[in-house]
């Protein structure tokens, strides 16, 4: 299945809606769409709030699923099991608070369609929705929504705990000074800290190279990627 022919309507748009798939050539490019395939056929998606799901809302949100870990594994997924996708933004039942994305620890994630692609369309912004919400299914696969992912191997761990909450710390201080190129939620928590600080490193490289080189390094090492 995996040897056939990639439908020319994804092709279509993968280019019209993921902005870093023409940048991807050779075995990378195959790759991303043997991953691609695989999300696809393997996860459920759901609509809801009147939205009937599509082919192009699987190809588009698996695309940034797949963008995360195009260097790891699929198996960092493999506790994800549902998607499901609102037309616009969403509220709960109980609160006004208007929802754009959510990660659940059994294995559901929840996003705005309008919300994933307006954070695709502008690359260079630091703002992704899907991949804000997919970076907490990395985070959540070891167990818990704590910041820290399964990490490679054992030594990594002290390494990454020293910097990321270093930087956490400094994004606390720095948010009342408007002095920051991580988005302001990130101070929320240490789980919200990491996503958003994956948003920037994909969207704003060289900014995070320049303003936190010690996170810009370590999350280099986690995901195997050096944008």
């Amino acid at each position: 299945m995996m040897k056939r022919p990639l439908p020319s309507e994804w092709s279509g748009w993968l280019e019209q809606h993921v902005p870093f798939y023409p940048d991807l050539t050779g075995e990378v490019r195959e790759r991303f769409l043997r991953y691609l395939r695989a999300f696809v056929w393997d996860k459920h998606f759901f609509g809801a709030g009147g939205l009937e799901i599509t082919d192009e809302h699987r190809v588009v949100i698996a695309g940034a699923a797949v963008r995360l870990v195009l260097n790891l594994d699929l198996s960092f997924y493999d506790k994800l099991t549902e998607i499901i996708v609102y037309p616009d933004d969403y509220r709960h039942p109980d609160s006004d608070d208007v929802v754009l994305g959510e990660a659940q620890h059994w294995g559901t994630v929840v996003l705005s369609w309008s919300a994933v692609l307006h954070g695709m369309a502008d690359r260079k912004d630091g703002h992704d929705t899907a991949l804000h919400e997919f970076a907490h299914v990395l985070d959540v696969a070891d167990g818990a929504f704590d910041g820290t992912p399964e990490l490679h191997r054992f030594g990594d761990y002290r390494t990454w705990a020293r910097v990321m909450s270093d930087a956490f710390l400094k994004l606390q201080d720095d948010v009342p000074r408007r002095k920051t190129v991580l988005r302001e939620y990130g101070a929320t928590n240490e789980a919200e800290f990491f996503a958003v600080a994956s948003e920037t490193f994909f969207e704003k490289p060289r900014q995070l190279r320049q303003n936190a080189p010690e996170l810009y390094d370590e999350l280099c090492r986690f995901y195997r990627v050096e944008p």
